[in-house]
């Protein structure tokens, strides 16, 4: 049985050795076997499965959270998961503020929808097969994002195990963020009269710089993406027959995109993609760049081969450490990320291809719209076609970045002591180039709220990619370090007053 509501601790005097030792408790016996079972279900978000609702992996994994919370019998907690037609489900939890005199809300965010498998993946391992090894939780969707429900409510029984004075909270956890969350605003705006006064909000699907520290996410690149298609003919034809005659439609491909991207050099062309980085960003980024050095960019995997009995190594775009983070969360980047039209390579004949189609991924700065570059991206790449070849651009959508609001007093201290309390240092700062579309949407409902935007992502945990994984050592960290931020909003407003 929980601690009664009525033993409250003063907030900001959490226990932390106490908590750190209870969420790691509940993150070995119970969380991992959950997380295990978790990305053993291929839940597939819905832009990568047609067939979701039929398939029902999204439903059960979803109904699999719902018990699991449920079964923890936090007092007072209220779950359901709430349906809107044709959309997907999205789980919704709330538990009572601890006072009567405490208005204010803490929303708790996750997702629990997945990437699709991709290649590459050790011998031993899969986007479905999961292992624990030393501490890594390897497989698809376990650190982005599907342990932020399990950490959200064991950050919640810390809190209630000390008798901890709370806000109210709220939990909404989607299964459609994966694929920008287009079904996630109608279940805000469906929701909103139960979300209450958010002043806080506390979203687990960021990353981290390293693994020494908390780190608060300050900003998020937006995304506009969709398929580009290059026809010059209705059927493969004989390329010695045809070539020369009849132009590529790679190389038109080329070409359109030359109007978009500088090849040499990867920047963008059109001015109104990239923006000012505020001077505060760049402040942050110096400060991240003395902590992180050279892993800013030697962390990622890079192609190799040996050259005269040394090793040469594939180049960054840069290795400066304040523009290599400036570079991938505040500037423009094109992405290839699929292509269609080609046949594999042993099947490969001497044949003009009738077309080629790419799938384009625009990563774009913080403070660029999304929904105006998609409509300038897609004039810029049809318009004029070369040889009067048929190009379309189809849109797969867009999603706005997002830049924090300014860090109130209370929480920049809540942040650095529960770092200092379970890492030994203060908070870092750090911008992310990938895109959560939820939180622009709350900055805009919610513009005084504080955002706690932080995650598992860290160094070689490769969301997205082959050999994912979750480092549940630091899972467990933050899942303390969650618990002492919330109650330290509480003696933050009792302070104020």
């Amino acid at each position: 049985m929980n601690a009664p509501l009525h033993r409250e601790m003063p907030a900001g005097l959490l226990d932390a050795g106490r908590a750190l030792s209870d969420v790691s408790t509940q993150w070995d016996n119970d969380i991992v076997k959950q997380l295990t079972d978790y990305i053993a279900i291929p839940a597939k978000s819905p832009g990568f499965d047609k067939d979701w609702a039929q398939n029902g992996y999204l439903e059960t994994v979803l109904r699999n959270a719902a018990a699991w919370v449920e079964a923890q019998k936090v007092e007072g907690l209220k779950l359901e998961i709430v349906r809107l037609e044709g959309r997907t489900p999205v789980l919704f939890f709330e538990v009572a503020a601890t006072g009567t005199d405490m208005k204010e809300t803490v929303l708790m965010y996750g997702h629990l929808d997945k990437q699709p498998e991709f290649t590459g993946w050790r011998n031993d391992l899969g986007p479905w097969t999961p292992k624990y090894e030393n501490g890594l939780l390897y497989g698809r969707g376990g650190a982005d994002d599907g342990y932020a429900v399990y950490a959200s409510v064991a950050a919640l029984k810390a809190l209630k195990a000390q008798g901890a004075a709370h806000p109210r909270i709220v939990g909404l956890i989607e299964t459609c963020e994966e694929s920008g969350s287009y079904d996630l605003l109608p279940y805000v705006d469906a929701l909103r009269p139960r979300l209450g006064d958010v002043s806080l909000v506390i979203c687990l699907d960021s990353g981290a710089g390293n693994y020494d520290q908390l780190w608060l996410t300050t900003s998020l690149r937006g995304m506009a993406s969709g398929t580009l298609k290059v026809e010059v003919l209705t059927e493969g034809v004989h390329s010695g027959d045809a070539s020369g005659l009849v132009p590529s439609s790679f190389r038109i491909m080329r070409q359109v995109l030359d109007r978009l991207e500088d090849s040499k050099t990867g920047r963008l062309l059109p001015e109104s993609f990239h923006c000012a980085v505020p001077a505060e960003r760049l402040a942050q980024a110096k400060a991240t760049a003395a902590i992180l050095g050279e892993e800013v960019y030697k962390r990622f995997p890079w192609a190799h081969f040996d050259c005269g009995g040394s090793t040469t190594f594939a180049l960054p775009t840069t290795t400066d450490p304040v523009d290599a983070l400036i570079n991938r969360t505040w500037k423009p980047t094109l992405s290839v990320t699929g292509a269609e039209g080609f046949p594999a390579l042993k099947d490969a004949g001497n044949v003009l291809r009738p077309y080629t189609a790419f799938k384009l991924s625009l990563r774009l700065p913080p403070l660029v719209e999304a929904d105006q570059a998609v409509q300038q991206l897609k004039t810029l790449l049809e318009d004029n076609a070369p040889y009067q070849a048929k190009v379309t651009f189809e849109s797969g959508g867009g999603a706005t970045g997002w830049n924090a609001p300014d860090t109130a007093p209370w929480f920049e201290s809540a942040l650095n002591a529960a770092s200092r309390a379970h890492f030994g240092a203060d908070c870092g700062y750090i911008g992310q180039g990938g895109t959560i579309p939820l939180m622009n949407m709350l900055s805009v409902g919610f513009p005084k709220a504080q955002m706690m935007v932080c995650g598992v992502l860290g160094p070689k945990s490769n969301a997205h990619g082959p050999n994912e994984f979750l480092h549940v050592p630091y899972a467990k960290k933050l899942t303390a370090a969650v618990a002492e931020v919330i109650a330290a909003l509480p003696v933050a407003r009792a302070s104020a007053a």
